[in-house]
Protein backbone atom coordinates (compact mmCIF):
# COMPACT_ATOMS: atom_id res chain seq x y z
CA UNK A 1 0.00 0.00 0.00
CA UNK A 2 1.30 3.43 -0.95
CA UNK A 3 0.03 6.99 -0.62
CA UNK A 4 -2.32 7.80 -3.45
CA UNK A 5 -0.42 10.91 -4.56
CA UNK A 6 2.74 8.79 -4.94
CA UNK A 7 0.86 6.26 -7.08
CA UNK A 8 -0.53 9.04 -9.30
CA UNK A 9 2.97 10.46 -9.67
CA UNK A 10 4.41 7.05 -10.57
CA UNK A 11 1.66 6.68 -13.17
CA UNK A 12 2.81 9.89 -14.81
CA UNK A 13 -0.46 11.69 -14.08
CA UNK A 14 1.22 14.66 -12.40
CA UNK A 15 3.80 15.55 -9.79
CA UNK A 16 2.96 14.61 -6.21
CA UNK A 17 2.04 18.19 -5.37
CA UNK A 18 -0.21 18.48 -8.43
CA UNK A 19 -1.71 15.06 -7.63
CA UNK A 20 -2.66 16.31 -4.18
CA UNK A 21 -4.50 19.19 -5.84
CA UNK A 22 -6.39 16.71 -8.05
CA UNK A 23 -7.43 14.85 -4.90
CA UNK A 24 -8.64 17.93 -3.03
CA UNK A 25 -10.64 18.91 -6.12
CA UNK A 26 -12.51 15.59 -5.93
CA UNK A 27 -11.19 14.32 -9.26
CA UNK A 28 -9.67 11.06 -7.95
CA UNK A 29 -11.59 7.88 -7.13
CA UNK A 30 -10.52 4.52 -5.69
CA UNK A 31 -12.88 1.61 -6.36
CA UNK A 32 -15.64 4.09 -7.15
CA UNK A 33 -15.19 6.23 -4.02
CA UNK A 34 -14.09 9.86 -4.37
CA UNK A 35 -10.95 10.46 -2.31
CA UNK A 36 -10.35 13.82 -0.61
CA UNK A 37 -8.01 12.74 2.22
CA UNK A 38 -4.34 13.27 1.30
CA UNK A 39 -3.15 10.47 3.58
CA UNK A 40 -5.19 7.83 1.75
CA UNK A 41 -3.28 4.72 0.67
CA UNK A 42 -4.05 2.30 -2.14
CA UNK A 43 -2.65 -0.70 -3.99
CA UNK A 44 -2.00 0.11 -7.63
CA UNK A 45 -1.90 -3.58 -8.55
CA UNK A 46 -5.40 -4.34 -7.18
CA UNK A 47 -7.38 -1.11 -6.77
CA UNK A 48 -9.34 0.66 -9.51
CA UNK A 49 -7.80 4.14 -9.37
CA UNK A 50 -9.22 6.80 -11.67
CA UNK A 51 -8.62 10.47 -12.43
CA UNK A 52 -11.55 12.27 -14.06
CA UNK A 53 -13.09 8.87 -14.67
CA UNK A 54 -10.08 7.51 -16.53
CA UNK A 55 -8.28 4.53 -14.98
CA UNK A 56 -4.59 5.10 -14.39
CA UNK A 57 -1.89 2.67 -15.39
CA UNK A 58 1.62 2.45 -14.00
CA UNK A 59 3.94 2.83 -17.02
CA UNK A 60 5.84 -0.25 -18.12
CA UNK A 61 8.88 1.90 -18.80
CA UNK A 62 10.06 5.32 -17.77
CA UNK A 63 11.08 7.87 -20.35
CA UNK A 64 13.11 11.02 -19.84
CA UNK A 65 13.11 13.90 -22.30
CA UNK A 66 15.11 17.12 -22.50
CA UNK A 67 13.46 20.11 -24.17
CA UNK A 68 14.97 23.48 -25.06
CA UNK A 69 11.89 25.59 -24.34
CA UNK A 70 11.38 28.84 -26.26
CA UNK A 71 9.69 31.79 -24.62
CA UNK A 72 5.95 31.93 -25.22
CA UNK A 73 5.23 28.39 -23.99
CA UNK A 74 3.60 27.39 -20.70
CA UNK A 75 5.31 24.72 -18.62
CA UNK A 76 2.19 22.61 -18.08
CA UNK A 77 0.36 19.86 -19.95
CA UNK A 78 -2.63 22.09 -20.69
CA UNK A 79 -3.55 25.75 -20.27
CA UNK A 80 -7.00 27.23 -19.55
CA UNK A 81 -6.01 30.34 -21.53
CA UNK A 82 -5.28 28.17 -24.59
CA UNK A 83 -1.63 29.25 -24.75
CA UNK A 84 0.92 26.93 -26.28
CA UNK A 85 2.39 24.41 -23.83
CA UNK A 86 5.67 22.51 -23.80
CA UNK A 87 3.70 19.38 -24.75
CA UNK A 88 3.11 21.01 -28.15
CA UNK A 89 6.87 20.77 -28.74
CA UNK A 90 6.96 16.98 -28.33
CA UNK A 91 6.15 15.89 -31.87
CA UNK A 92 6.14 12.11 -32.13
CA UNK A 93 5.98 11.43 -28.36
CA UNK A 94 3.02 9.19 -27.51
CA UNK A 95 3.81 8.48 -23.86
CA UNK A 96 2.21 10.57 -21.10
CA UNK A 97 4.92 12.79 -19.64
CA UNK A 98 4.84 15.97 -17.61
CA UNK A 99 7.31 18.80 -16.86
CA UNK A 100 9.69 18.56 -13.92
CA UNK A 101 9.42 21.90 -12.15
CA UNK A 102 8.73 25.27 -13.75
CA UNK A 103 10.20 27.47 -16.42
CA UNK A 104 8.45 30.82 -16.86
CA UNK A 105 6.29 31.54 -19.90
CA UNK A 106 8.67 34.33 -20.98
CA UNK A 107 11.86 32.37 -20.23
CA UNK A 108 13.68 29.83 -22.36
CA UNK A 109 16.07 26.97 -21.84
CA UNK A 110 16.36 23.42 -20.63
CA UNK A 111 13.41 21.54 -19.19
CA UNK A 112 13.04 17.86 -18.29
CA UNK A 113 9.80 15.95 -18.93
CA UNK A 114 9.24 12.42 -17.66
CA UNK A 115 6.74 9.87 -16.37
CA UNK A 116 9.08 8.88 -13.50
CA UNK A 117 7.28 10.41 -10.54
CA UNK A 118 9.91 9.44 -7.96
CA UNK A 119 12.75 11.14 -9.79
CA UNK A 120 10.59 14.18 -10.60
CA UNK A 121 9.73 14.58 -6.91
CA UNK A 122 13.36 14.38 -5.87
CA UNK A 123 14.54 16.84 -8.52
CA UNK A 124 11.99 19.43 -7.41
CA UNK A 125 12.14 19.04 -3.62
CA UNK A 126 14.26 21.81 -2.04
CA UNK A 127 15.94 19.46 0.44
CA UNK A 128 17.86 17.75 -2.37
CA UNK A 129 19.27 21.07 -3.56
CA UNK A 130 19.65 20.12 -7.24
CA UNK A 131 21.20 23.23 -8.87
CA UNK A 132 19.66 25.12 -11.78
CA UNK A 133 21.92 27.40 -13.79
CA UNK A 134 20.53 30.48 -15.54
CA UNK A 135 22.01 33.13 -17.78
CA UNK A 136 20.24 36.47 -17.36
CA UNK A 137 20.45 39.66 -19.39
CA UNK A 138 19.45 42.58 -17.18
CA UNK A 139 18.85 46.31 -17.38
CA UNK A 140 21.87 48.35 -16.33
CA UNK A 141 25.25 47.00 -15.30
CA UNK A 142 25.38 45.17 -11.95
CA UNK A 143 28.57 45.92 -9.99
CA UNK A 144 30.48 43.68 -7.58
CA UNK A 145 28.27 44.79 -4.69
CA UNK A 146 25.14 43.72 -6.60
CA UNK A 147 26.68 40.35 -7.39
CA UNK A 148 27.60 39.80 -3.73
CA UNK A 149 24.08 40.70 -2.62
CA UNK A 150 22.60 38.11 -4.93
CA UNK A 151 25.12 35.49 -3.81
CA UNK A 152 24.42 36.05 -0.10
CA UNK A 153 20.64 36.14 -0.56
CA UNK A 154 17.99 38.82 -1.02
CA UNK A 155 14.44 39.11 0.25
CA UNK A 156 11.67 38.26 -2.21
CA UNK A 157 8.02 37.78 -1.33
CA UNK A 158 8.91 38.42 2.31
CA UNK A 159 11.40 35.55 2.49
CA UNK A 160 15.16 35.53 2.06
CA UNK A 161 16.64 33.45 -0.74
CA UNK A 162 19.33 30.90 -0.03
CA UNK A 163 22.95 31.40 -1.07
CA UNK A 164 23.49 31.44 -4.83
CA UNK A 165 26.49 31.24 -7.12
CA UNK A 166 26.62 34.42 -9.19
CA UNK A 167 29.14 35.39 -11.86
CA UNK A 168 29.24 38.39 -14.17
CA UNK A 169 29.62 37.16 -17.77
CA UNK A 170 29.27 40.55 -19.43
CA UNK A 171 28.39 44.17 -18.71
CA UNK A 172 24.67 43.35 -18.38
CA UNK A 173 24.77 39.56 -18.12
CA UNK A 174 24.87 37.28 -15.10
CA UNK A 175 25.19 33.53 -14.61
CA UNK A 176 23.15 32.56 -11.55
CA UNK A 177 22.98 29.12 -9.92
CA UNK A 178 20.14 28.50 -7.48
CA UNK A 179 19.11 25.42 -5.51
CA UNK A 180 15.52 26.45 -4.78
CA UNK A 181 12.47 26.34 -7.02
CA UNK A 182 10.57 29.44 -5.98
CA UNK A 183 8.20 31.09 -8.47
CA UNK A 184 10.06 33.42 -10.86
CA UNK A 185 12.93 33.38 -8.40
CA UNK A 186 15.78 34.63 -10.59
CA UNK A 187 13.66 37.45 -12.01
CA UNK A 188 12.58 38.55 -8.53
CA UNK A 189 16.17 38.36 -7.24
CA UNK A 190 17.35 40.67 -9.99
CA UNK A 191 14.40 43.01 -9.35
CA UNK A 192 15.53 43.19 -5.71
CA UNK A 193 18.91 44.65 -6.68
CA UNK A 194 17.40 47.10 -9.16
CA UNK A 195 18.45 45.30 -12.35
CA UNK A 196 15.31 43.72 -13.88
CA UNK A 197 15.74 40.76 -16.22
CA UNK A 198 15.10 41.38 -19.92
CA UNK A 199 15.99 37.86 -21.06
CA UNK A 200 16.40 34.63 -19.08
CA UNK A 201 17.68 31.27 -20.20
CA UNK A 202 18.24 28.09 -18.18
CA UNK A 203 21.41 26.37 -19.31
CA UNK A 204 21.73 23.48 -16.85
CA UNK A 205 19.65 21.25 -14.57
CA UNK A 206 21.98 19.51 -12.17
CA UNK A 207 24.58 17.73 -14.33
CA UNK A 208 22.52 18.02 -17.53
CA UNK A 209 23.62 20.58 -20.14
CA UNK A 210 23.25 20.75 -23.90
CA UNK A 211 24.41 23.87 -25.73
CA UNK A 212 23.75 22.20 -29.11
CA UNK A 213 20.05 21.42 -28.60
CA UNK A 214 18.17 23.87 -30.80
CA UNK A 215 15.46 26.13 -29.40
CA UNK A 216 12.14 24.29 -29.58
CA UNK A 217 13.80 20.89 -30.05
CA UNK A 218 13.84 17.85 -27.76
CA UNK A 219 15.78 14.64 -27.31
CA UNK A 220 15.76 11.65 -24.95
CA UNK A 221 18.15 11.84 -22.01
CA UNK A 222 20.89 9.23 -22.16
CA UNK A 223 21.07 6.47 -19.55
CA UNK A 224 24.22 8.12 -18.20
CA UNK A 225 22.45 11.47 -17.82
CA UNK A 226 19.57 9.83 -15.95
CA UNK A 227 22.04 8.05 -13.68
CA UNK A 228 23.80 11.34 -12.93
CA UNK A 229 20.48 13.08 -12.26
CA UNK A 230 19.55 10.37 -9.75
CA UNK A 231 22.90 10.80 -8.06
CA UNK A 232 22.44 14.58 -7.94
CA UNK A 233 19.03 14.07 -6.35
CA UNK A 234 20.47 11.44 -3.99
CA UNK A 235 18.38 8.71 -5.58
CA UNK A 236 20.75 5.78 -5.94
Amino acid sequence: MERLQKILSQAGVASRRASEKLMTEGRVTVNGTTILELGTKADSSRDDIRVDGRRIKIPERHIYLLVNKPSGYVTTRSDPQKRRTVIDLLKGVREYVYPVGRLDYDSEGLLILTNDGDLAARLTHPRHGVPRVYEATVLGEPDDHDVQRLAKGVTIDGQRTGPAEVTSIGASRLRITVREGRNRQVRKMCDAIGHPVTQLRRVAIGPVRDARLKLGAWRPLTAHEVERLRAAAKQV
